[in-house]
């Protein structure tokens, strides 16, 4: 059986987004230690930015640690780069 590369990180079972774990180019499946994701990366992704894995709608959390860190700022399609170009932070803001 041919082995995988593992290119992103799912820190916590309820994350709606993974961490690319290696410089990711357009159509680069995700695979992570559990297997693939059926996914495919929508455009090149940095090393260490995250990656939709579910689809995010305009004004939903984003989560990572199993925690908000912040809220989408438009539509995430699965896949995509998730960034200061559709997320707005949460970090440091009490609730």
């Amino acid at each position: 059986m041919e082995e995988r590369l593992v290119n992103v990180l799912k820190v916590h079972p309820q994350d709606n987004v993974v961490v690319a774990l290696g410089d990711l180019s357009l159509g680069d499946e995700l695979v992570s230690k559990e297997g693939a994701l059926h996914l495919r990366a929508r455009q090149p992704i940095p090393f260490g930015h995250k990656v939709a894995i579910v689809a995010i709608p305009k004004g939903q959390p984003v989560i990572k640690y199993g925690a908000r860190i912040g809220v989408a700022t438009k539509d995430i399609a699965p896949g995509e780069h998730v960034h200061t170009h559709n997320l707005v932070s949460e970090r440091g803001v009490a609730e």
